[in-house]
């Protein structure tokens, strides 16, 4: 496997080996050794397909074997960034026929094929091995999500580790709250319905009227209904069908009001467009997990999955692996809360794991309050990661701003990312860098609160 060190070395991370620079290596093998073309067509619901193009090697070179690695790393990126239950390989037939291998039933990638399967409602998760003229052309289609400010509206923003809501009249936060909960380890779903009630109307206390609800969640939501969510994990799957499916489609009735429930990633976006004033913004949230969103030149969403969280971010094969998946190197041990948890004991940051998730970033950013310089690495390390994570993306978003946010990058920490993140791309990347605008929310309570302010303008009054 082609992994490249970094020249700029995250501080307590040495063994770091960026995909960004791994995907530009094998590249490079392939305009010396000469390549053919790789295309990646992939269909989610409504006969919708992304295409993506890329070169591996010949057959005939001596390192075909990293052309398996390289379309497999690839495919995964594609898998969780876009989306979809179909793929449709055109190249070397060798490559088709290890791609159908590795995201069989019985393949080292079985839990995506599942997964993406049971998102998009196929019995089975299919890979098709075809000529390279064979692959289906993309059809791709945006729609315009949020911007709705008139009115008296509830955003809630559910993460894994607290919940957050904001009563807006008129686009103005008038209250906002947050409350630490740990849905994931609940297997009661009144425990969650609870929650949520709870949250709309402590929002509700603070205007005259709710005209409308707009709910912000990680996970994959269709016509508001939940069909993934890490937030349910515990929840067993009878009992999620018959309680958790259909919720937020019984809350908005029992309010009688309009509600919109998207996915976080594609609420980062919006908030990112709506707080920038532009288009074409990739929005990251480093919360729980790594949330992630696109908003087109357009400003609407294309619909693509964006679980950036399960997108592979290093190519190591040690690389630490996501507590789901079990794939090394997923974005989601990168730019979270838990990439903080990981880095602490290399520094011998020793927090209290008996307390629930929120509250132990909140000791840990004590530390970076403290003016403690083991902190400060942390908050650079993620900064390095940043940097060459954005480098990846841009190859599969090209995006012209990114909007980073979320309760990782509270306090000094959003400016230490940020700054470590333009000095990788000046350094290693100076045409990303002279594309891209990275951005932090004006405030801090944009940085906490912006996703549920975001969410409040999704529902369209009638």
């Amino acid at each position: 496997m082609i992994l490249v060190e970094p020249a700029v070395r995250p501080p307590v991370d040495s063994d770091y080996r960026p995909a960004s620079l791994s995907f530009r290596r094998f590249q490079e093998l392939v305009d010396r050794q000469g390549g053919v073309p790789l295309r990646l067509a992939i269909e989610r619901e409504e006969g919708l397909v992304s295409v993506f193009e890329t070169r591996v090697l010949d057959t005939s070179s001596p390192d075909f074997a990293e052309s398996l690695w390289f379309a497999e790393r690839v495919l995964k990126t594609l898998l969780w960034a876009r989306g979809g239950w179909r793929v449709v390989v055109g190249g070397p037939q060798e490559v088709g026929e290890h791609l159908r291998q590795v995201y069989s039933s019985s393949g080292e990638r079985k839990f995506d094929a599942e997964f993406l399967a049971g998102v998009y409602e196929h019995p089975s998760f299919t890979v098709e091995a075809v000529a390279e003229d064979a692959v289906p052309e993309a059809r791709e289609q945006s729609v315009a999500i949020g911007r709705h400010l008139e009115g008296c509206r509830i955003g809630l923003d559910l993460g894994a580790s607290d919940r957050k809501v904001a009563a807006v009249i008129d686009g103005e936060a008038v209250y906002t709250e947050e409350v630490i909960w740990e849905p994931r380890l609940q297997d009661n779903p009144l425990y969650h319905y609870h929650h949520i009630q709870a949250a709309l109307h402590s929002a509700a206390a603070h205007m005259p009227r709710v005209d409308a609800i707009g709910v912000s969640s990680a996970g994959i939501y269709i016509d508001n209904r939940v069909r993934v969510a890490s937030l349910f994990r515990g929840i067993e799957k009878t009992v999620f069908d018959a309680q958790i499916a259909d919720v937020f489609l019984r809350i908005g009735k029992e309010w009688g009001v309009p509600l919109t429930l998207a996915n976080d990633g594609d609420v980062t976006a919006l908030a990112g467009a709506m707080d920038l004033g532009e288009n074409a913004v990739l929005g990251i949230a480093l919360g729980s997990s790594e949330a992630g969103g696109f908003v087109d030149t357009l400003g609407n969403i294309t619909g693509w999955l964006n679980e950036v969280a399960f997108v592979p971010v290093e190519w190591r094969p040690d690389a630490p692996a996501d507590d789901w998946a079990r794939d090394p190197g997923c974005g989601s041990q990168y730019f979270s809360q838990e990439g903080v948890f990981r880095l602490c004991p290399k520094v011998g940051i020793d927090l209290e794991k008996s307390r629930p998730k929120a509250e132990q970033l909140k000791e840990f950013q004590g530390y970076l309050e403290a003016g403690d310089e083991r902190a400060v690495q942390i908050l650079e390390t993620i900064g390095v990661y940043m940097g060459y994570g954005l480098a990846y993306y841009d190859l599969f978003y090209k995006p012209k701003h990114v909007l980073i946010l979320g309760r990782v990058t509270s306090g000094a920490g959003g400016d230490l990312i940020l700054g470590k993140a333009r000095e990788v791309l000046a350094i290693e990347f100076p045409d990303v860098a002279a594309s891209l605008q990275l951005h932090l929310p004006e405030s801090e309570a944009s940085k906490r609160v912006g996703q549920a302010v975001a969410a409040a303008s999704l529902p369209e009054l009638a």
